[in-house]
């Protein structure tokens, strides 16, 4: 099979080879600088990379292990002190309405930090990473676009195709999402060996995937805005932001402004995780080259990230997979959700959106500037990549919360479904992947 995919590969790089120019001739504006597509990251970008994947492998395997538990527990005999837990109700009722369930507070409260963390990636990769280079952004961004664009195609005409009921048409961003953890801890088990531009590429189109998932969830999930409680968010806002730039970065001190935003996003009724997003994009954000690589080691955001992301990676997101992934599944549940459009949906969307999607967008860059993969990889690496991408655990299910309502019987389907997609995806990228491993093991 990886014999299969290097002919394709080779094939396809040599109808797609770039012409030779002599010296003065009129180049492509964009493809003269661009010649390669996924070129191996900097060393500065590198030794970043290693740290977030470090961090995100093992919270990967934290989310796999509460994800199991949950299952595990919501069908023992327990399973109603499962729910009970889910459902107990802590917090004030006033001034704010924070009365929420431990499955709310994990989904609005604990995700903030997941998205606050992503907010400050994605402004360090616009200021300073690969998507602040025009040539090397085009890249993850095509392809993160047409991973969003292309599930949600499907889902809608699966759906309608399969005779679903307008309400059904509300889940259509769920197979929109990759799940960065899952995919880096699948990723970092079965391709030691693989190219390190791989797993760049694979972060970048994350941090923009995350990007779209926030905004899809700020668009079309927030309801009843109030607009006075989202200009009193500006507020604390400011506050750390200033903060932030005269460079106080006492934890405590942080934390109530960053609270304080947080609250007032979610009474304003904007889904709260929105303000993780916005206080990561606030902070202040070096620029540096590969000349100076201590200087962005060093910088504020680094600092800041490095020191959340674990708790983002380790616990944030590890808690809210164990409230969120707990469905029961009886034979006749499973029935009942093979029978819902929207369950036959969401696994083509993942499982097949998601993969065609991300690798067409690629292909689609290389076609339209003529330009080739990196020498160190292979077309048989974007698929198999573009196949990780399907697994779309976590923003997947808070996507399916906001849809249906958490506990409805469609939100118990789209647990169903995202569990089991991810799954496939999983598996098929790990075939891929493991074969592609073992073809550079053989070169070194």
């Amino acid at each position: 099979m990886s014999h299969a995919f290097g002919c394709t590969a080779r094939r396809f790089d040599a109808a797609h080879r770039v012409p030779h120019h002599p010296k003065g001739a009129m180049t492509h504006p964009s493809f003269d600088v661009a010649r390669r597509l996924l070129r191996r990251p900097s060393e500065r970008e590198s030794r970043h990379l290693g740290d977030i994947l470090r961090t995100e492998t093992v919270g990967g395997m934290l989310l796999l292990g509460a994800t199991v538990v949950a299952l595990a527990w919501a069908n023992s005999p327990w399973h109603t002190a499962y729910t009970g837990l889910r459902d107990t109700r802590v917090g004030p009722s006033a001034p704010l309405h924070l009365d929420l369930t431990l499955g709310q507070w994990a989904a609005d409260g604990l995700l903030a930090l997941f998205f606050l963390v992503a907010g400050i990636e994605l402004k360090r990769e616009f200021v300073s990473g690969d998507l602040a280079d025009r040539t090397k952004a085009i890249v993850p961004v095509a392809a993160a676009l047409a991973g969003v664009a292309l599930p949600a195609i499907l889902y809608a005409v699966t759906v309608l195709a399969l005779g679903g009921d307008s309400t059904a048409m509300r889940g259509w961003a769920i197979p929109t999402a990759t799940d960065i953890a899952f995919a880096l801890a699948v990723l970092a088990v079965v391709g030691t060996h693989l190219p390190p531009a791989l797993r760049a590429f694979l972060l970048t189109l994350a941090v923009v995937d995350d990007l779209v998932a926030i905004t899809i969830i700020a668009l079309f999930f927030s309801s009843d805005v109030q607009p006075l409680m989202l200009a009193g968010a500006l507020i604390p806002l400011a506050v750390w932001g200033w903060l932030l730039r005269r460079g106080w970065t006492y934890p405590l001190l942080l934390a109530v402004p960053a609270v304080a935003t947080w609250a007032l996003v979610h009474e304003a009724g904007v889904h709260a995780t929105v303000a993780g997003i916005v206080l990561g994009l606030t902070v202040p954000v070096a620029r540096s080259n590969d000349a100076d690589d201590s200087t962005e080691g060093h910088s504020l955001s680094e600092q800041l990230e490095h020191g959340m992301r674990p708790y983002s990676a380790g616990l944030a997101v590890p808690l809210f997979a164990f409230f969120a992934a707990g469905v029961k599944i009886t034979s006749d549940g499973l029935a009942t959700a093979f029978r819902d459009p929207v369950t036959i949906g969401i696994i083509i969307g993942l499982v097949a959106g998601k993969s065609l999607g991300v690798f067409s967008g690629t292909w689609l860059v290389a076609r339209f500037t003529r330009a080739q993969l990196d020498e160190d990889l292979a077309w048989a690496d974007i698929a198999g990549l573009s196949l990780l991408a399907g697994l779309g655990f976590t923003v997947s299910l808070l996507i399916g919360e906001l849809a249906f309502g958490s506990g409805s019987a469609r939100d118990d389907h789209v647990r169903v479904a995202v569990l089991l997609a991810s799954l496939v995806a999983a598996v098929l990228a790990s075939i891929v992947l493991r074969r592609r491993d073992a073809h550079y093991r053989q070169l070194q």
